[in-house]
């Protein structure tokens, strides 16, 4: 009788500890998903942060391109370059960001005269620098739904996600080119430097795709267009506005928050 009562009193220890067990478990996996719905991966994210880069062209289609390719070795390439951005995104809604940007295209260009050469018959040389950096705030709108909930605490994002938009905001600028030029009035060769920068207004419109590798991180493709153009400095007197406006293809990658 003692061995039986032994043995059914040990059976019951283990029940006890097995009950405990489970309420332990039970009590601490709520409060590690609460934890975690903290950060991001439980929960839908608040706002993302975005790296991108790629390749610009620029419109150029005022007066002050046409003229220094017609007189310089210079194409309408030349203007197109590299460009590096950043944006920092909140989500303002289920299917809305609101987005801070800033990007840069820089080219520099060596070139010559077309049509002259100086008294000793060599080439006039001189170097044409042309750099765009748009600061816009952007309005963005998602075709699909970007995630789905789990539940009170997951967020799964969506695989791919299409979206477009549209900003406004400001474009620094700077056109600047050095070395040697010519007096027409005159046909004298004269070493000069000649600059116009400033501040203008810009307006944009955006497309692209995001597609997620993790519920964190993703992977987004854009096209944008901008709109700009400006008065240029009395260095460049006679001739109109500089067109500013211009197409930029990018790809980067973004992390949610």
């Amino acid at each position: 009788m003692r061995a039986q009562h032994s043995r059914e009193f040990r059976g019951r220890g283990r029940a006890w500890l097995a009950a405990i067990a489970l309420a332990v478990v039970g009590t601490a996996m709520p409060a590690h998903a609460q934890d975690m719905g903290r950060g991001f991966l439980f929960g839908a994210p608040s706002g993302s942060f975005a790296l991108r880069g790629g390749y610009a062209t620029a419109t150029a289609g005022s007066d002050i391109f046409s003229f220094v390719q017609q007189e310089l070795t210079l194409k309408h390439s030349d203007f197109n370059g590299l460009n590096l951005g950043a944006d920092a995104s909140l989500d303002i809604a289920p299917r809305w960001d609101l987005s801070l940007s800033a990007a840069v295209t820089a080219t520099r260009a060596g070139s010559e005269f077309r049509n002259y050469t100086d008294q000793n018959q060599q080439a006039i040389t001189q170097s044409t620098e042309f750099r765009r950096v748009p600061v816009t705030l952007n309005l963005k709108y998602y075709l699909e739904p970007r995630g789905r909930s789990i539940g009170h605490y997951a967020w799964i994002p969506a695989k791919v996600t299409p979206y477009i938009g549209g900003g406004a905001g400001f474009m620094y600028y700077r056109f600047h080119q050095d070395g040697d030029f010519i007096d027409y009035s005159t046909m004298n060769v004269f070493p000069d430097t000649y600059e116009s920068s400033g501040w203008a207004p810009a307006v944009q419109a955006l497309g692209g795709l995001d597609y997620s590798l993790s519920p964190m991180v993703a992977l987004s493709t854009e096209g944008r267009y901008i709109w700009s153009n400006a008065s240029l400095s009395n260095d460049f007197s006679g001739f109109h506005r500089i067109d500013l406006s211009g197409f930029s293809v990018t790809a980067g990658v973004y992390f949610r928050f």
